[in-house]
């Protein structure tokens, strides 16, 4: 059996068409794996769940009696320190948790503003 002349040239063009579609369809045409599609499911879901929770760290942060001592601690640290002083003050606890959530203590001192003049 024989192949006319542009068999070889056109299953080339094919297959290189298919690799560029792909290229660009994954870089710009914002197509995604379904495990990468997951992920930022998740990290969203997270970020969602963070952000209803600070109403609730203010909140505890509010009625705790010893406030004006440990907002007055967290005003003189920086950085880390600062974040891991706001997860000992037990505001960022979330419901059902015994120990202090990382992201909430962040999203906590940013609803505090303890930097604005």
């Amino acid at each position: 059996m024989t192949f006319p002349e542009w068999t070889k040239p056109s299953i080339y063009g094919a297959l290189v068409g298919a690799i560029a579609i792909s290229i660009i369809g994954f870089t710009w045409g914002g197509w995604t794996t379904n495990s990468n599609a997951q992920t930022m499911a998740k990290d969203f879901a997270t970020d969602e769940v963070t952000l209803a929770m600070v109403p609730l760290c203010l909140g505890n942060s509010a009625a705790d009696p010893e406030r004006t001592e440990k907002l007055a601690v967290l005003q003189g640290l920086t950085g880390f320190g600062r974040l891991n002083a706001m997860m000992d003050t037990g505001w960022a606890i979330r419901p059902g948790s015994e120990a202090s959530d990382r992201r909430l203590a962040g999203a906590c001192l940013a609803g505090l503003e303890l930097d604005a003049s």
